[in-house]
């Protein structure tokens, strides 16, 4: 099988202004990783899997297409985009369409066709990449309803000739041990599995918290890439949710004898391990531990 390296990034958080609701600097933090990771070899696609736009503009999604769409047109590969909980489904489709954009920033998704969801799917090389929709507008967590699965489900049904990656914002795995977690993810993960299972899926890329996570959904691997704007340090009491400074991103190796493999890549910066928030993921109130 043909090999193929993605660059996986994620919550970016850039808004009409820059910075997010925390006063981080989005546009900052992903120039910075953009640089840092320039000279990461032989990639075939980015993707950047929701949580575009802080405040859901479509000019914040504007930033983040210009910005990995310079990174993408150097190395002539095409860059891919999924919503997320903070964005907002016009703002997005207004900057990004489908969300599948080439290396000059023409489209190269077919939509899913679908009323208020944005699904689409393109093919790179042989590697079929599938965004999907998980937005539930004013809430946190995720969903994917029957008529998205189903299109999901009918894409699968014919292999593409180097496999498919399935990209989506809310991870349909959690950690126990950490108590919000599992509000917070995607709902009712167990029929995303039944629409993978048996398919060509190397594995289902997902961002939303802020932390590298690995799991799987039956049998097919998940894996969650930390985020560009801020990443959450998982050392806190379970009851807390720390943020802190220091993007980060992952490649992901398709196709070898170790399909897939995944390793995390961390923006070089002084201010990386500052604490930016505390609050308290019950109450969602700030707090000072």
């Amino acid at each position: 099988m043909p090999r193929h390296r993605v660059l996986h990034l994620s919550d970016t958080h850039v808004s009409r202004t820059g910075p997010d609701e925390d006063g981080v600097d989005g546009v900052t933090a992903l120039r910075g990783l953009l640089y840092d990771v320039r000279r990461v070899p032989q990639l075939d696609v980015v993707v950047v899997s929701g949580d575009i736009a802080d405040d859901g503009s479509e000019e914040g999604c504007a930033t983040v297409r210009d910005l990995v769409g310079e990174f993408a047109a150097e190395r002539g590969i095409p860059h891919i985009y999924s919503t997320g909980n903070h964005d907002r489904r016009d703002g997005f489709t207004a900057a990004l369409g489908s969300g599948h954009l080439g290396p000059d920033g023409s489209s190269i998704g077919r939509s899913a066709g679908l009323d208020d969801v944005i699904a689409a799917v393109s093919e790179i090389n042989g590697l079929r990449v599938i965004t999907l929709d998980s937005l539930v507008p004013g809430s946190g967590h995720g969903e994917l309803g029957r008529d998205q699965l189903q299109w999901l489900t009918n894409e699968l049904a014919t292999p593409a000739p180097s496999g498919s990656i399935v990209v989506l914002h809310h991870p349909p795995v959690s950690l126990d041990a950490v108590a919000f977690m599992r509000s917070v993810v995607l709902q009712q993960p167990e029929e995303l599995g039944r629409a993978l299972a048996g398919t060509d899926v190397h594995a289902v890329l997902c961002g939303h918290l802020h932390h590298q996570l690995t799991g799987r959904l039956g049998q097919t691997p998940v894996w969650v890439t930390p985020g560009v704007i801020t990443r959450i340090d998982l050392t806190a009491p379970p009851a807390l949710a720390r943020g802190v400074l220091g993007a980060g991103a992952t490649v992901i190796d398709l196709g070898g004898p170790s399909d897939p493999m995944f390793h995390t890549l961390q923006a070089r910066t002084p201010a990386t391990g500052q604490e930016v928030y505390v609050y308290n993921a019950v109450t969602a109130a700030h707090v000072q531990e």
